[in-house]
């Protein structure tokens, strides 16, 4: 085995270790949202980056920034916000500047959810990584995500 060899090795190891937490995050917060409010976490993810947008200048997404924003294609992104629209979660209309754009908003309801799902989302993600940081492979990445966390609120 050269060097090369076991630095991607490593390099492989510590991509299979992120792609383990991930994977229980967010299967761990699925749980809680689904249960609490019959979201799925890409629905809450939605939500959230669409209740994030304004009406002014550059304050709306396009469906490719919004399906980029919860790491999605954009026709899966476009069945998504379908969905959430039947269930009156969202409007959709014509951009006034651009008849071609399609603006995507979060309706009252929805907003009520999310501000409902927001808490249980936050309980799950912080039961998640305290379990993770019980995992000797997984407590470094953890630790990455919090200090990342405070790097950014400080």
């Amino acid at each position: 085995m050269t060097a090369t060899d076991s630095a991607l090795t490593a390099l492989s190891q510590g991509w299979c270790a992120l792609s383990l937490l991930h994977g229980r995050i967010e299967a761990h917060i699925e749980r809680a949202l689904q249960a609490g409010h019959g979201l799925s976490v890409r629905e809450y993810s939605l939500l959230d980056v669409l209740s994030r947008q304004h009406d002014g200048p550059g304050g709306h997404l396009r469906m490719h920034q919004v399906a980029d924003s919860v790491v999605l294609s954009q026709s899966a992104t476009t069945r998504l916000v379908s969905r959430l629209e039947e269930r009156g979660l969202l409007n959709r209309y014509i951009c006034d500047t651009d008849r071609r754009g399609i603006y995507t908003d979060v309706s009252a309801a929805g907003l009520s959810l999310l501000a409902e799902a927001r808490p249980t989302n936050d309980a799950a993600l912080r039961e998640a990584l305290d379990a993770a940081a019980g995992v000797p492979e997984l407590a470094p990445l953890v630790a990455a995500v919090q200090n990342t966390r405070t790097a950014t609120t400080g």
